[in-house]
């Protein structure tokens, strides 16, 4: 990929903005693909009960996140 910007890093965005941290795993960035994933489906889920409702607004911030990271990654040469 190249740097911000690029068509790798926009289709990246486009796949983290469907599912969390996706974006991430296209750009080989295993561990913070794990991580966005993690956080932001288990708090959607956590939110689906009824005592943890208050959780999706995490959920909601760290999609967000990885859509964004996903956006301005820029590898380092």
């Amino acid at each position: 990929m190249s740097g911000q910007g690029s068509g790798g890093n926009v289709i990246a965005a486009i796949c983290s903005f469907f599912i969390p941290g996706l974006g991430q795993l296209v750009q080989g960035r295993i561990l913070a693909a794990l991580a966005f994933f993690i956080i932001a489906t288990g708090s959607y889920t956590l939110s689906l009960t009824v005592i943890l409702i208050f959780m999706w607004p995490i959920g909601a911030i760290a999609h967000i996140w990885s859509i964004i990271s996903a956006a301005k990654y820029r590898a380092v040469d």
